[in-house]
């Protein structure tokens, strides 16, 4: 496993890190004793940081039951706050500092390693980067937390973050993968110039680049034509036989330029092949095929959240 500095923080973070929606069925229902074994798996491989939030349902206590003092002691452990259910968000300062208390209760521990606002482009920035920021720089001065940042979609929502706040770090999603290169070409340059480590999520794009492709139960985010990229995408795998998932993980991993790629697997199976992907090499050659396939620039994102902050 690699290990790449995340910003000015000082860490070193594992190449892949460990999504924990799964944890909390965001993915399909998983039994208590099925995430367990999944967290345990983790926990014993390469890979130092996991990720979860109040959102993902039962994901924190989970976490918090697996999580020895030894095994803490060892992981970076990152939550969110802001967002507690599928419309609701708040940011404010009381909040804030209750949701983390309680996941701090979840979790078995006095501190997270990083606290970030979660799907910030669903509200008005004004007072988030305000009152709400102040708060998050309030907690860390507590130790509560040890470094903070901000979570979400749009391009331009975080490249405001990032020149209006002294954030540590920032989480996007779906915008470092074989469909869209933005999280390279806009936002890196950005971060990099800031000192903020970034955090890229979703190579998979919310399950586009997936041999079955996305669920068919949910309205879907993206616009058609990012769809029909994807499934000539999907078809190409299947003519030169090739994993489409493994090739997204991949590229996401090795060639975004991100400090990691946060994975959200379900399966140990699916952690295993994301761990592979870490540990092999990509195929340039191969990904340009794929990357050839993608909608023509500046049509490869689609809106998200509050209009104005897209």
């Amino acid at each position: 496993m690699e290990f790449r500095p995340l910003g000015r923080t000082g860490l070193s973070v594992s190449a892949v890190s460990f999504g924990t929606g799964s944890l909390g069925g965001t993915y399909g229902p998983l039994d208590e004793g099925d995430a367990l074994r999944l967290v345990d798996e983790v926990l014993d491989s390469e890979i130092n940081f996991i990720d979860t939030a109040p959102v993902y349902g039962t994901a924190e206590a989970r976490l918090g039951k697996a999580l020895t003092p030894a095994k803490r002691d060892r992981m970076i452990i990152g939550t969110k706050a802001g967002r507690y259910g599928s419309d609701d968000f708040d940011y404010s300062p009381s909040r804030v500092r209750a949701g983390l208390e309680r996941s701090l209760r979840l979790l078995g521990t006095d501190h997270v390693d990083i606290l970030q606002f979660h799907d910030i482009e669903f509200v008005d920035l004004d007072p988030l980067l305000s009152d709400g920021y102040a708060e998050l720089l309030a907690l860390k001065d507590e130790g509560k937390c040890r470094w903070i940042g901000m979570t979400g979609y749009p391009v331009k929502t975080f490249a405001r973050v990032m020149e209006e706040t002294d954030v540590d770090v920032v989480l996007t999603y779906a915008k470092g993968t074989l469909l869209d290169d933005s999280v390279t070409t806009e936002l890196l340059p950005i971060a990099k110039a800031n000192g903020v480590g970034l955090i890229n999520a979703a190579a998979v794009a919310l399950g586009l680049l997936t041999p079955r492709g996305p669920r068919t139960d949910e309205e879907p985010s993206w616009p058609p034509h990012v769809a029909e990229a994807a499934s000539r995408m999907r078809s190409l795998a299947v003519e030169r036989d090739v994993d489409i998932a493994f090739l997204a993980n991949q590229y996401a991993i090795h060639a975004t330029g991100t400090a990691t790629t946060v994975i959200g697997a379900g399966t140990a199976e699916h952690l295993d092949s994301a761990i592979a992907a870490a540990d092999t090499p990509l195929d340039v050659e191969l990904a340009a095929a794929f990357t050839a396939l993608r909608p023509p620039a500046g049509r490869r994102q689609w809106t998200k959240g509050l209009p104005e902050n897209n």
